[in-house]
């Protein structure tokens, strides 16, 4: 939208939209701190799914900065409209899975309340796609309540996220000390690869010896294999990539991802946004390091995007309280990208177009000599 509206090159949205997405982020997961799992005694945010993919997902960022300065206008173009058709395809079946899902528990909630007159409370349907609620773990909020934030925070898990986001932070700060594609440079960017694999490896283990768990699927007993975690732990880099590549936030890949596994809409939606937090603020660093966007103009989006986004999560959680579907987060993430995804095609071909005409250089860019300020460039 900030090429259609604003008239910015691919590149410089690319890098603001980084920093609207660190925004609202951070303003939404300020909200989900507040929440309970829909169907569970149990943080709405799961933090051993963002042990997972959080260091994987800072790792592909790091990456994708580096492809952003490397590739031309027109790849980047492409390859958004294509990211986002897929995505949006894939969501929507997604949430029209998940709606029938909601509609055979809604059935089958009524029968229960026009077959007994004197019902309980507890019966009353509540939404739980793809997670039933544990047998020992009952519902004791309502999906409208809420808690105390230092009740939603395990600060173990948290500390860990933290600890990664901080050394990638120092190596990034290193960085800007050492020559572009000197030997220190190339030593500086590859540490980031055991940072992010000493946390991921860590959290991998204990879930395929079952020493932690993804709680938030509920009572569905899964032994979790090594290969289906490294699988996971790979789609997290990728979705790193792309965000850094693409000024997205990773989350349009998480999310969906995070269904896939069995996880409820709401409790995805926050997981990503969650781990986005930290990766987004760490690509705001490098594509202020790298002077990819103008700092007034980013303010103001950062200030719009946080309002927006809070007003948002408000909206919606209502909204979901109201109709009983979670299923409304996947089919506004649907509709969000496929709009995205047409617009950005008009606009995108007819700009490719305009510069064929000029005659304009529409190849790669050299990473080591693209500007004076791809000394503080990431790999």
């Amino acid at each position: 939208m900030l090429t259609l509206i604003i008239g910015f090159d691919p590149k410089t949205s690319t890098a603001i939209s980084k920093c609207m997405i660190m925004g609202a982020a951070g303003s939404t997961v300020y909200y989900n701190l507040r929440l309970r799992h829909p169907t569970m005694d149990l943080p709405i945010i799961d933090y051993d799914l963002a042990l997972l993919f959080q260091p994987m997902l800072m790792l592909g960022i790091s990456i994708g900065v580096a492809f952003n300065v490397i590739f031309p206008d027109w790849m980047v173009t492409v390859l958004l409209i294509i990211l986002f058709l897929g995505t949006s395809t894939k969501a929507l079946f997604k949430g029209i899975e998940t709606w029938k899902k909601e509609s055979i528990l809604k059935k089958e909630a009524a029968k229960l309340l026009s077959s007994q007159s004197n019902e309980s409370p507890e019966l009353e349907y509540k939404p739980i796609p793809g997670a039933p609620a544990a047998a020992n773990a009952p519902v004791t909020l309502s999906p409208d309540d809420e808690v105390p934030i230092e009740e939603n925070i395990y600060w173990k898990e948290f500390m860990l996220l933290l600890f990664v986001w901080v050394a990638f932070l120092a190596v990034q700060i290193i960085k800007t000390y050492a020559t572009t594609c000197s030997i220190e440079y190339w030593v500086l960017n590859a540490l980031q690869a055991p940072i992010a694999l000493s946390v991921t490896l860590y959290e991998a283990v204990n879930l395929c010896r079952g020493k932690r768990t993804i709680a938030s699927r509920g009572n569905q007993d899964v032994r979790w294999k090594m290969h289906q975690l490294l699988f996971y732990c790979f789609c997290g880099v990728i979705a790193g990539i792309v965000g850094g590549l693409l000024g997205l936030g990773g989350g349009f890949i998480l999310g969906p991802l995070f269904l896939e596994m069995g996880v409820p809409p709401q409790v995805a939606s926050a997981t990503s946004t969650f781990a986005m937090t930290f990766s987004s603020s760490m690509s705001v660093i490098q594509y202020y390091l790298l002077d990819r966007f103008p700092v007034p103009y980013a303010a103001y989006f950062v200030f719009l995007a946080t309002v927006a986004a809070f007003t948002g999560q408000h909206i919606v959680r209502r909204l979901i309280v109201l109709l009983g579907r979670a299923s409304l987060i996947i089919f506004i993430l649907a509709l969000t990208i496929f709009v995205s995804a047409i617009s950005l095609g008009g606009v995108g071909i007819a700009h490719m177009v305009e510069k064929l005409e000029r005659k304009e250089h529409m190849g790669f860019e050299n990473l080591c000599y693209h500007s004076k300020s791809l000394q503080f460039e990431v790999f």
